[in-house]
């Protein structure tokens, strides 16, 4: 008994470490990007993809972004937080806590982007989240910029309004807007907050967000049910139409809404380092369009198999059969279905090309004769490679397919 639960716990942290976006629609696929997705495996960062600073930004007071917080070991992006010796000026502004930004070299647009984090065990942040250039606002003496925060908390509580930053989701979207007269203004959608009791910096979590489009986004915690999001849109109905990049910082906050990490816990090396085990982006593409992303699919991002919704489909009485299905795939396979009827007789076969990736589709299966009303049949699908599929298959499942009367 003990040696099941203790695979059962495997397999649900490997399913942890793993992750996925959340199910494509209907004859869409997901597939990685490159871009904006990292396993931090190597020892130095990726500077074809990150820059190990912000562009625009030194930080927020006291904070300042410096590189030399920033490094790649043990399988994580490291980002630590530190006292200065002595307080640095930077352009007039005065600074003593060393933080760290790391920003992706191109920008996303749409799509899934999810990561694996720890926060530091202090009042530092621990942060996921997209923001875009400034563009020409719709009155054309106007502007704006976009901010879509997936993931933003803190490691520690304590007597401050933020405290609840703490624990679990927060995930905002702000549309930053400069009117014709220069006044500015922060637009935000209402916070998506998802409750846990436990500290962010207790455990690595899995922060996802969906930018579904330019007016709604869904946010997922630990790949549970989403909660949705939808843009203010009273200046534009398209309020999130640029490209954004991606953003993994660790900053200060200003009281009363958060406190200053101590001197204490900047000093101490089992709390002030911020962990990302990895960052991952998708794109949405249709399922039976080869992208220019399928050859640099990680070997192991997805337990690989054919998936059906239910063990039983109920169907009307007809010449075809629509058979909704998904599948998870490493690399290109081939997908065999094979329907049987209730004398385990084969009625009909066919075969799809199931390109690397998260696919959601609807197969028409042809049988020989209608179907049948009243009778049952049975779908076994069989997922072989698509360069051998005499090698044997990699995984196989069953539906029943019940004929209404």
């Amino acid at each position: 008994m003990k040696k099941c639960i203790l695979i059962l716990n495997m397999f649900l942290v490997s399913l942890l470490l793993l992750a996925e976006p959340p199910k494509p629609p209907v004859g869409m696929r997901w597939v990685l990007n490159p871009d904006f997705s990292d396993e931090f495996n190597g020892s130095s960062l990726d500077t074809t993809k990150w820059l190990d600073h912000h562009p625009t930004w030194k930080g927020r007071k006291p904070g300042l972004f410096m590189p030399s917080q920033i490094s790649v070991k043990d399988g994580f992006l490291q980002l630590k937080g530190e006292k200065m010796v002595k307080d640095t000026v930077v352009d007039k502004q005065t600074y003593n806590v060393k933080c760290a930004a790391v920003v992706s070299k191109k920008a996303a647009y749409l799509g899934y982007y999810e990561c694996r984090l720890k926060a530091a065990a202090t009042t530092m942040s621990a942060t996921f989240w997209f923001s875009s250039n400034h563009y020409q606002g719709p009155n054309n003496c106007d502007s704006f910029h976009q901010e879509w925060d997936i993931q933003e908390c803190i490691g520690r509580d304590g007597d401050f309004k933020g405290s609840f930053f703490s624990r679990g989701m927060h995930s905002n979207a702000h549309y930053w807007y400069e009117d014709c007269k220069r006044k500015r203004f922060d637009h935000r959608a209402p916070e998506v907050r998802i409750e846990d009791n436990e500290l962010a910096s207790k455990d690595f979590h899995v922060y996802g967000g969906w930018w579904r489009n330019e007016k709604e986004a869904s946010f997922y915690y630990d790949n549970n049910a989403p909660k949705h999001q939808k843009f203010y849109d009273k200046i534009t109905d398209k309020p999130f139409n640029k490209p954004m990049y991606m953003r993994l910082v660790s900053e200060t906050y200003p009281y009363p809404w958060i406190e200053l990490p101590t001197d204490e816990e900047l000093a101490d090396n089992s709390k002030n380092t911020v962990y990302y085990d990895w960052v991952r982006g998708y794109n949405l593409v249709p399922a039976d369009k080869m992208d220019e992303n399928n050859s640099v699919q990680p070997k192991n991002l997805y337990h690989e198999g054919v998936f059906f919704e239910s063990a039983v489909l109920n169907v009307k009485a007809s010449g075809t059969l629509n058979l909704p299905l998904s599948y998870k795939t490493n690399s290109n396979k081939l997908i065999k279905l094979t329907l049987f009827d209730a004398n385990n007789k084969v009625v009909a076969t066919t075969s799809i090309n199931a390109l690397a990736g998260y696919a959601n589709l609807l197969v028409l299966v042809e049988p020989d004769a209608s179907l049948v009303a009243g009778a049952e049949y049975r779908v076994v699908s069989s997922l072989q490679d698509s360069s051998n599929a005499d090698k044997g298959q990699k995984d196989s499942n069953c539906i029943y397919v019940h004929v209404e009367k």
